[in-house]
């Protein structure tokens, strides 16, 4: 399986009060089909990623995607779906077509729109993406779960509170000058490490700022087959695209050894020819901050229990030997369920290329994306290295 992302686009992520679903879709749709120069008529198939799960009334959203241009009526349009990395999910159907040369050039769009709930609503339909059969109830929110996760890693080596805040704080301060964030302000780590008015404690360890907020957004990427790619203004090959699905109840899984993302990194770096060592930048999923600091210890940049140390000693940072999240991360940028994984894989395409303007990494080449959907079940790491 391998191709190119030749262009792309990214609305900014925040509250988006009075813009439908099909104003984001259709804006990031044009624009990505503008920035890789291809004609709607040329388009082979369509792939939409779109969690909703009841955040607004109109659902069915595949082909709202052909409201971007009377060119694309009558291309196939498929919705993807797959938890948090709903995004990423669409992509890989996107490379699937044109690995089966069923399409020569694919359009991936992401959306979701999140904030037209109120809090306790949003929560309950978050829900679902757990096991709800045991993991559901009073206390089923992925917060609550992601504190479990939080308070079973503590329990095993000792308390990371420090190492979560420096994470926090780190996507923030990067996000801060990301204009396509949701939050653009640095908190510090001071802020993130104690709770307080500003920054109350919402489950177990994890205060606020410990949790990505819920966002509106859309972004989308034009994917084309390497010759085709390379006949364009811009390529960015697809090295790895690993998918790796785990089980969906955390009782049949060691949920700290988050075996699923190190399988997907394992699996990607195989298929890329490379180690951890090799990649210049990465954006992974912090959701919540303990998931980003078992990303860390998953993609190999640490053994188990020692991912604090990466946090401590600047190794993630955007002047360390590995920046991961530049953009932000979704605790920053924001965690539009569908866009998602589509921003990270446009985040990283912009860092191959040098196009990332003050969020540029000095010569990153090699990109690791990690997306996960729920508790670590649904996880996809892709490898992006420009050759245009």
């Amino acid at each position: 399986m391998t191709g190119c992302i030749v262009g792309w686009a990214h609305s900014k992520f925040g509250r988006h009060e009075g813009v439908e679903v099909e104003d984001l879709i259709t804006e990031v749709a044009a624009g990505a089909l503008a920035d890789a120069g291809v004609a709607p008529a040329d388009v082979d198939e369509i792939f939409i990623g779109h969690f909703n799960g009841g955040f607004v009334m109109q659902d069915f959203p595949a082909s709202l995607v052909l409201q971007a241009h009377p060119d694309l009526r009558f291309k196939p349009a498929t919705r993807v779906e797959n938890a948090c990395a709903t995004g990423s999910a669409a992509i890989f159907q996107g490379l699937n077509s044109i690995a089966a040369n069923k399409a020569r050039i694919v359009l991936c769009v992401g959306v979701e729109k999140m904030t037209e709930l109120a809090g306790e609503a949003i929560g309950e339909l978050l829900t679902k993406g757990s096991y709800v059969r045991e993991e559901g109830g009073e206390h089923g929110s992925f917060a609550d779960i992601f504190a479990r996760i939080a308070e079973s890693y503590f329990q095993r080596f000792g308390d990371q509170s420090d190492a979560l805040a420096r994470i926090a704080a780190k996507n923030h301060a990067n996000g801060a000058v990301n204009p396509l964030a949701h939050f653009q302000k640095d908190l510090g780590y001071e802020f993130c490490r104690h709770p307080s008015d500003k920054n109350p404690v919402i489950s177990g360890p994890l205060k606020r700022s410990d949790c990505s907020p819920v966002t509106d957004g859309a972004a989308a990427v034009v994917l084309a087959d390497v010759e085709t790619a390379m006949a364009m203004n811009k390529a960015v090959l697809f090295r790895a695209a690993a998918h790796v699905n785990d089980f969906l109840p955390m009782s049949k899984r060691d949920i700290i050894q988050f075996e699923g993302p190190t399988r997907a990194w394992r699996e990607a770096y195989t298929q890329a020819g490379i180690t951890v060592d090799d990649l210049d930048v990465a954006e992974v999923h912090d959701c919540f901050t303990i998931a980003e600091l078992l990303i860390y210890e998953a993609m190999g940049l640490a053994e188990k229990g020692d991912g604090a140390r990466i946090a401590a000693d600047g190794a993630a940072a955007k002047d360390g030997s590995l920046p991961i999240n530049p953009s932000g991360g979704l605790k920053s940028k924001g965690h539009p369920i569908g866009a998602t994984g589509v921003s990270m894989h446009v985040m990283a395409a912009m860092q191959t290329r040098g196009d990332a303007d003050a969020l540029q990494i000095p010569g990153a080449e090699i990109a690791g994306v990690f997306n996960m959907g729920g508790s670590a079940v649904a996880n996809y790491t892709s490898i992006l290295e420009a050759v245009r």
